[in-house]
Formats: C-alpha cells, sequence, structure tokens
C-alpha cells in the first residue's frame, strides 16, 4: 500500500506520517528533506540558486542516501550525514528557490519514485510532501490533504523549533514558502479521490488514528469489491 499526505507547512505531515508509518508497518518517506538536502548541497558548493542550471546539475551529480525507517529519520548528501544541517533555518529560508527548480523537481521525483518502488516489497511505505498524489504517486491507494489553520500550523512549528527562529522567520517559512512552493504544485486543494483531514482541533494521536482506519477501509475495499 501507497498512503500520500500532502498539506502545507505545519499541518503536520511528517509527524502523522511517520505515526502511520509506525503503526501500520510501512516505510516512510519524507520528500521534502530531499529539497532540503540539495539546497544544503548547493549552498555547500557556493552556487547562485537563482543559477537554474547550475543548481539541477547539482541535484543529479548528488549521492543522496535516505533512510526509510520511520524510527529513525537520517539523510546523507555525498557521505557526509546531513540530517540535523537540513533543518537549519537557513536552509529553510532558501529550499523554496530548490523546489521551484523544474529541473530539480524532475531529478527528485524521479529517485523518489524508485524508493516507492522499492518499498512495495516490504508492503509499501507512506509519502508526504507537497504533489504526492497529483504526481509523484497518482496511483497510491490512500490520499490525504493534511490542513490546519495557519495560527496551528504556526505554533506547531514554532514549538518544534523552539527558540531556533524569530518571529519573523517563522511566518517567512509557513507563508512566504507555502505561497512559492505553490506556484509549481498544488497542495491547498484536495485531488480527485483525496480525504481532506483538518487537523487543527485534534491531536497527532487523533489524526494518525484517522488515517490509519482510512488505510485499513481502502485495503479492504479491493477485496470487498472482488466478493
Amino acid at each position: 500500500m501507497i498512503i500520500a499526505v500532502d498539506g502545507p507547512s505545519g499541518s503536520g505531515k511528517s509527524s502523522t506520517a511517520r505515526g502511520v508509518a509506525t503503526k501500520l508497518g510501512l516505510r516512510y518517506l519524507d520528500t521534502g528533506a530531499m529539497y532540503r538536502a540539495v539546497t544544503w548541497s548547493a549552498l555547500e558548493h557556493g552556487l547562485d540558486l537563482d543559477d537554474t542550471a547550475a543548481v539541477a546539475e547539482r541535484a543529479r551529480a548528488l549521492v543522496l542516501s535516505v533512510s526509510t525507517d520511520p524510527q529513525r529519520a537520517q539523510f546523507a548528501a555525498d557521505g557526509t550525514d546531513v540530517t540535523e544541517a537540513i533543518r537549519d533555518p537557513r536552509i529553510s529560508a532558501s529550499v523554496s528557490k530548490i523546489a521551484t527548480n523544474l529541473d530539480v523537481r524532475k531529478e527528485l521525483i524521479r529517485r523518489q519514485r524508485e524508493i516507492i518502488a522499492q518499498s512495495q516489497p516490504t508492503g509499501g511505505a507512506v509519502v508526504e510532501g507537497r504533489d504526492i498524489a497529483t504526481v509523484v504517486a497518482p496511483q497510491a491507494e490512500l490520499k490525504v490533504l493534511l490542513t490546519a489553520d495557519q495560527d496551528a500550523r504556526m505554533a506547531r512549528r514554532k514549538a518544534e523549533l523552539a527558540d531556533a527562529v524569530t518571529a519573523e522567520q517563522l511566518r517567512d517559512q509557513i507563508v512566504r514558502r507555502d505561497a512559492d512552493d505553490a506556484t509549481v504544485s498544488q497542495f491547498l486543494v484536495a485531488s480527485d479521490g483525496a480525504v481532506e483531514i483538518d487537523s487543527t482541533p485534534l491531536s497527532l494521536e487523533e489524526v494518525v488514528d484517522v488515517i490509519c482506519r482510512l488505510a485499513k477501509e481502502a485495503e479492504a475495499a479491493p477485496r470487498d469489491q472482488e466478493s
């Protein structure tokens, strides 16, 4: 089973997807971290992020290692562990330039599909990001658009980052990044066949339980149709 979880920044995609993957025994893919890893690499190489061709070439050349264990988030770029580095505010401030580079997106979507295919023999994966249901894995058995109001999203991101960001940086991560990313992916409106879940009034555990229930129903549906 492939479960696609899309949604805006701070909606709880990562924590929710990890929780669902753990509970259902599936792999977990954080596609946003892959864009962050390319951002880190481009900055480390001193590239002008507005030079779309150079950045795309860096993305294609990058040796990227991605853990799909929901209990062990780990990412390496050209042999360097960047698990913590890609969460730095400087990466958050620049990642939209990478995410809106269409050639970078093409390369990372290719890699994401490979990872998804590799997860199939072990049962599948929960994949979270911006355009999973519409572009990366439109064949997903369950598609979820996870939303929350802006105040809730900003509060969650602030709690996650503690004192690592200023109020201005926090708003930039939530509001400006969503506006930029919306120019190349549709994650603010549910795609055909997707279930929209507003997580504003729900706890993480409640959201995980809802998606797990929906996944079990989706898994049972083909059998019901056959019978």
